[in-house]
């Protein structure tokens, strides 16, 4: 790309026109030829006792490569739940694992749509550094209750964004895509619009430049891609662009196909992923400077009309309150359905109001009961049970507050200052340590589903 290129692409980005498409060959640091997928790959195999063989893996395609190999000898479904204890050793919830593109990309506040092509979660770990992440999963295999899209007012909620797993998002179960056969199922599905396919996040990518960054789709994939993310043919002269950042060969049968049919897709085969976002990065911030860069992450997010607030003590219960959160996402809650004050000071006095009308517009109220906020006679989380108490006199006939006991041992008549009519009239649920045991977990799913159902 000239200077010219360059700055075209940037006056793109500014102006919230382009949307960044990252696949494999973007996890990966620079410099180096081993990418994460290659080490799922290779731990997968480690797990079955079985060799890499005569033959190296392809490069990017080694966990499909894999897969292949393994399914002839070993139930596939056991797979899925494999690669994602592969993914989850190896990507551990710790800023380290994140590679520096990855870092890179999600440092560009301009972006607010992203799309990922891979199952791991280090490119929302990356952008939770910045601002508030929500999380769209397409997968045909969903709970119906975990089903979500772009709301229509994503444009106004600053301080977020909003990122599209294509393929599925790992997890122990098979709801994510494994092999190319997965591959061609998830496009099937989103080209018959069959089951939790993110319409109007895809309506938002056929009106957007895309940024396509180390992809390596199989080849019969990036035509199908192009053609999915455009509302006109690619031989459309007055359609969006794309920018497809791929080592491509020129005679490649798609080169070919593209600079005869798809004028608007420029092919930069010259330049890596990485070293291509490194550049990007350093031109974006040379022009926008770290201010830009900084400005979100300083601002203060509030949530709209949450499906949870989340009500602790900062100082001792924050670490169970983040695994709470956790726990409410893994079931299919995005960040923007959750009030969670990250802070671990107590709130100043502007902020304390948003709290108070977070209480006031939330569907369930979630207090953080532990021995150790029950020693304490006056902190602010105390203010906030008081307006739910207040706002529970006018609810009847459904749940509103939801009371989860944090410590090892569950005994809720222990606690001397949690408020008499709950512990006389409500059932507490059961996270030690933050983590639902199966009777809560059943009753959040439960509270999600009824949400998911009262919403359609």
């Amino acid at each position: 790309m000239n200077e010219r290129s360059w700055d075209r692409l940037l006056k793109s980005i500014e102006d919230g026109l382009v949307v960044p498409v990252l696949g494999a060959q973007t996890l990966i640091a620079p410099g180096s030829n081993d990418s994460f997928q290659a080490q799922v790959a290779r731990q997968l195999l480690e797990f079955y006792n079985s060799e890499p063989g005569s033959h190296p893996l392809p490069p990017f395609r080694e966990l499909n490569e894999v897969v292949t190999r393994l399914k002839h000898d070993h139930p596939i479904q056991d797979l899925y739940g494999d690669i994602h204890d592969a993914i989850e050793k190896l990507a551990p919830k710790s800023d380290t694992a994140i590679p520096e593109p990855v870092r890179q990309i999600a440092a560009i506040t301009h972006f607010r749509l992203f799309v990922t092509l891979t199952p791991d979660d280090l490119l929302a770990r990356s952008l939770r550094t910045r601002c508030a992440v929500n999380e769209i999963v397409h997968s045909p295999y969903l709970p119906t209750s975990e089903g979500t899209d772009l709301p229509t007012d994503w444009l106004s909620r600053q301080g977020e964004v909003y990122l599209l797993y294509m393929f599925g998002k790992s997890r122990p179960a098979p709801m994510f895509a494994i092999h190319d056969e997965d591959i061609l199922e998830y496009v099937h599905n989103i080209i018959a619009r069959g089951s939790h396919v993110p319409i109007k996040f895809f309506a938002e990518l056929q009106q957007r430049n895309l940024l396509l960054i180390g992809c390596n789709f199989p080849g019969w994939l990036n035509r199908f891609f192009l053609r999915l993310t455009n509302l006109h043919r690619l031989s459309n002269t007055q359609r969006k662009r794309e920018w497809m950042i791929e080592a491509l060969k020129p005679e490649e049968e798609l080169i070919y196909f593209l600079k005869s049919y798809s004028e608007g897709t420029e092919v930069l085969s010259d330049i890596s992923p990485t070293a291509f976002i490194a550049e990007l990065h350093q031109r974006w911030l040379a022009r926008y400077g770290e201010t830009e860069a900084l400005a979100p992450a300083q601002a203060e997010v509030v949530p709209h009309n949450t499906l949870f607030f989340i009500s602790y003590c900062r100082a001792p219960d924050y670490p169970a309150a983040v695994k709470l959160v956790e726990s409410l996402k893994s079931l299919g809650v995005a960040d923007n359905e959750i009030w969670f004050d990250k802070s671990v000071i107590e709130p100043g006095q502007d902020f304390r109001e948003c709290i108070l009308n977070g209480i006031r517009t939330c569907r369930y109220f979630v207090p953080v009961i532990s021995s150790s906020a029950d020693q304490l006679d006056e902190k602010f989380f105390r203010r906030e049970w008081n307006e739910a108490l207040d706002r529970s006199k006018s609810i009847q006939g459904r749940s509103f507050v939801v009371p989860i006991i944090v410590d090892q041992t569950y005994d809720p008549e222990q606690y001397q200052r949690v408020p008499r009519q709950w512990k006389d009239a409500l059932h507490f649920g059961y996270a030690p340590a933050g983590l639902p045991d199966e009777q809560t977990n059943a009753l959040l799913k439960k509270l999600i589903r009824a949400e998911r159902q009262r919403s359609v």
